[in-house]
């Protein structure tokens, strides 16, 4: 068995989902393993990974529409709102999505399905760079 590690860093311009999917495959691609499972996993407390559609764009505007009225910014509910009215929100849409996402690696290729794509979720409305852990172990 072999391990490989990589960093992906993201620039985010605010609140939206960063599709990844191309930096993850090509990582992938060009480490030379075969067989294994791809883990990926974000440092972040108020961003967060998904696995979606990625063909209709609809998909991710209707995500965002509908944590928008899970989790407004601005509740008065929360009192952690020292970086502002997103602050709260942000960490309570991180732990209703994933810190981390494990995806089998079948014949060198990440075995995502037809339709599906890997997506950084900013959950700030200000910029931030985050980083998503890649760990590879396979044959």
């Amino acid at each position: 068995m072999q391990q490989l590690n990589h960093t992906i860093s993201i620039k985010t311009n605010g609140r939206r989902l960063y599709d990844i999917t191309p930096q993850v495959l090509d990582w992938a691609r060009t480490s030379g393993l075969k067989t294994g499972l791809l883990t990926m996993y974000i440092q972040h407390t108020s961003a967060s990974l998904l696995i979606n559609e990625n063909y209709d764009r609809d998909v991710l505007v209707d995500m965002e529409r509908f944590f928008a009225r899970l989790v407004p910014d601005g509740d008065r509910l929360f009192i952690h709102t020292s970086e502002g009215p997103d602050d709260m929100p942000a960490h309570i849409r991180s732990a209703l999505t994933q810190t981390s996402i494990s995806i089998p690696l079948i014949d060198g290729k990440v075995a995502l399905g037809m339709w599906q794509g890997i997506f950084m979720y900013e959950h700030r409305l200000a910029a931030h760079t985050r980083n998503v852990l890649l760990h590879l172990i396979a044959e």
